[in-house]
């Protein structure tokens, strides 16, 4: 992220600026969420059908950050900030919050919440047991937790050296259905093949074999900032891309873990992007199938900043890019 733009700029997108950090200047632990409903007409761009969306507040210190989401039910969403506390928000048919709860996530053997050991960035959430997975940047290590999240059941250390850098380590994660688990670095390894990404053939957070290591060029999209599996098997990928105006864009592709191999480079087919109206710093996502239609949420990290928001949105994804048959030729990333 640091080469995209100046660093004045990302210290004032993503940092602390006087006057827009410290939105809670004293510590407030009240569990009460407001949810507003977003105004934009029905539409989108590619692929992406907007649906409809929220704007998240709450007097909560620890509330925003978020970093991943995922969907545990009807209108129930699991949120996790960088922070290291977690959401869990229940919506009621007209978009009203019924079940709203916060709090932190453990630490290993109950050491003290210092920020590198607590940076939560992605998670997968088993609908079967509950269980979460969840992918920490500081300390390059992937947790499997209990159903309550109050317990860290496996965790493992991501593989090295060379370690990934703490503030560009493990951004996205993405369970396939036949149990692999891929895992995007933010901004790992400067390598002009793009940047490396690890595909687990097991459980991620417990003792087995070595991850496939392997490079994704996203192509000038931005640095990928989530990632959730599809239906058909592949994988859709958000990437974030700083500007001026506006500061966050939003661009969806889809990636075929067929690609995958031991040091390929893989590349993926844009899909559409967030609209310029609903522009944020979107760093969670989520798919889900409902209906015979299949949905993509996303949430923003408001970055604890005045100036960002909370953000819940739902897309409709429609007339996605064909997958390669097999034998075909290794498709052109868009």
């Amino acid at each position: 992220m640091r080469r995209l733009l100046p660093a004045a700029l990302i210290f004032l997108a993503l940092g602390p600026v006087p006057g827009t950090h410290l939105r809670f200047p004293e510590t407030d632990l009240t569990e009460r969420v407001a949810v507003r409903p977003l105004r934009f007409a029905a539409g989108g761009d590619g692929s992406l059908r907007f649906v409809r969306g929220w704007h998240l507040t709450s007097p909560h210190s620890y509330f925003g950050g978020f970093s991943a989401v995922a969907r545990i039910g009807p209108d129930r969403f699991q949120l996790v900030g960088d922070n290291g506390y977690w959401t869990r928000l229940t919506l009621t048919p007209d978009g009203q919050p019924s079940r709203f709860r916060i709090a932190a996530l453990p630490t290993p053997d109950g050491r003290p919440r210092r920020k590198s050991m607590i940076d939560a960035e992605a998670m997968i959430f088993d609908p079967a047991s509950g269980k979460s997975w969840i992918a920490l940047e500081g300390i390059n290590q992937i947790w499997r937790l209990d159903a309550d999240l109050t317990a860290i059941e496996s965790r493992r250390k991501l593989p090295g050296p060379p370690w990934w850098p703490i503030n560009r380590g493990p951004e996205a994660m993405a369970r396939l259905a036949d149990g692999r688990t891929v895992v995007f670095s933010e901004d790992a390894d400067d390598d002009p093949r793009g940047r490396e990404a690890l595909l687990y053939t097991g459980d991620p957070a417990a003792p087995g074999p070595a991850p496939v290591r392997f490079f994704y060029s996203s192509g000038g999209r931005g640095l990928v900032s989530d990632a959730a599996a599809l239906p058909d098997g592949r994988i859709l990928l958000v990437h974030r891309r700083l500007g001026f105006d506006p500061v966050f864009t939003t661009i969806l592709a889809v990636l075929d873990p067929a690609d995958i191999g031991k040091d390929a480079v893989v590349g993926a087919r844009t899909i559409g992007r967030v609209p310029r109206s609903l522009a944020e710093n979107y760093e969670g996502a989520a798919v889900s199938v409902e209906g015979g239609r299949t949905f993509l949420w996303l949430v923003s990290d408001d970055n604890f900043n005045l100036w960002q928001r909370s953000l819940l949105l739902q897309f409709e994804l429609v007339g996605l890019p064909p997958k390669k048959t097999p034998g075909s030729k290794k498709a052109a990333p868009e």
